[in-house]
């Protein structure tokens, strides 16, 4: 059995020039997630890790987050969303098909 039963990994990556997660506040979807998760009691051993990352390599589909061991790749847009995958995936089990990014999405 792993230390987590999942890791949830926010890009929080900024870069000069080009776009990235950062520009499209991936801090606060991060931040909101991680205060979510402490809220349902997910948070700790066991249960659910919220993790900031670096580049994650898929800037075209920002920001985005990947659930792991599972590798789900998400996109959102605000607090709704998160608290949907928090909801649905991270407390349930069950991945939030709206929110996938699609397989071909890069840098």
């Amino acid at each position: 059995m792993s230390y987590y039963e999942r890791h949830i990994f926010f890009c929080l990556n900024k870069r000069d020039g080009e776009a990235a997660c950062a520009d499209h506040d991936a801090q606060g979807g991060f931040d909101h997630c991680k205060a979510r998760v402490k809220a349902e009691k997910l948070a700790g051993p066991g249960k659910v890790r919220v993790n900031k990352a670096g580049c994650l390599d898929r800037c075209a589909g920002g920001p985005v987050a990947v659930v792991y061991p599972e590798a789900v790749w998400y996109t959102f847009v605000d607090k709704a969303d998160i608290d949907e995958i928090v909801e649905s995936h991270l407390k349930n089990g069950r991945v939030v098909e709206r929110l996938l990014l699609p397989p071909d999405v890069g840098r």
